[in-house]
């Protein structure tokens, strides 16, 4: 009898661990999606890390990326798994100079990045009043979350149209308060004006992930949009990016861009010293590709 209610008593016990919070999940992401622009917000830190991106045309690049509170700079590592030749290193080395003596090209873009942060920033404080949310399931600290549109939101802006038609999961660390992932595919066919001012196809989707790089600080690891459609009936919009990042590094938050720029032809050297083989480099870039994937 004692082992019989013992065992009962085990089982109450594992299956109220596995419920998720008691907070309702339109909360918990409020609570979520408040943090994270506070965070930030506040986040002054910079990193050196590695960029694995792939273009629409299935070409591959690894770049290492060195970030200044002006800009970040790049250079390749790998092109279609191979070491960047002596002229596409000088070419990355000659950029780079550039920018650094006349950073009006990177000024620009650094306009651009922050403009798409500040339209970033207000689609997420869109979503809880633009889905409903839903507990699915937890690991550990991780809790995941489904979403559909609400059908009381009305879309305050053209691009919140596509709140409408969209549906998918979050991820989020529930001991923190981030944003882990969130995923998302179109449902049908998004249209802006009557279709007048373009429209989405149907069936587009997007996967972007976060990962904590060190204690409380959280960064973009992974980007992966497909997205087709067309624009005032004039420009057809193929969006197929995909990147990763991997191997954060903090570096000085008041490094130059004159530094970052040595930083990363120092660093390459470094690297074909103890590389001396081409294949043994592609394939250590193959081995660390997918270290960020959601459990």
């Amino acid at each position: 009898m004692i082992a019989r209610e013992l065992a009962f008593v085990l089982l109450l016990t594992a299956i109220s661990a596995a419920q998720p919070p008691q907070i309702p999940a339109n909360d918990l992401v409020r609570k979520v999606i408040n943090n994270e622009l506070q965070a930030g917000d506040r986040d002054r830190t910079r990193w050196m890390y590695r960029l694995e991106s792939q273009k629409p045309n299935g070409s591959k690049q690894v770049d290492q990326v060195v970030e200044t509170v002006e800009g970040s700079l790049r250079r390749p590592i790998l092109i279609d798994g191979h070491e960047p030749s002596p002229q596409q290193q000088q070419q990355a080395d000659q950029g780079n100079r550039k920018l650094a003596q006349d950073p009006t090209a990177l000024r620009k873009s650094r306009k651009q990045s922050r403009e798409d942060q500040e339209r970033t920033q207000k689609m997420l404080k869109t979503l809880p009043d633009a889905f409903l949310f839903s507990y699915a399931e937890q690991q550990g600290d991780l809790v995941k979350l489904n979403f559909v549109p609400n059908p009381k939101y009305e879309p305050p802006t053209m691009e919140a149209q596509v709140f409408r038609a969209l549906e998918g999961y979050i991820w989020v660390n529930g001991k923190q308060a981030r944003l882990a992932e969130i995923a998302g595919h179109l449902t049908r066919k998004v249209k802006f004006g009557g279709g007048f001012l373009g429209h989405l196809d149907s069936g587009g989707t997007f996967d972007v992930k976060e990962s904590e790089v060190a204690a409380g600080c959280w960064k973009l690891s992974q980007l992966d949009v497909h997205m087709t459609g067309r624009v005032l009936l004039l420009r057809t919009i193929s969006e197929q990016h995909k990147e990763s990042r991997s191997d954060f590094q903090r570096i000085p938050d008041n490094l130059t861009l004159a530094q970052a720029a040595d930083l990363l032809q120092k660093r390459q050297t470094i690297s074909q010293m103890r590389t001396p083989a081409r294949g043994q480099a592609a394939a250590g870039a193959n081995h660390g590709a997918n270290q960020n994937d959601r459990p």
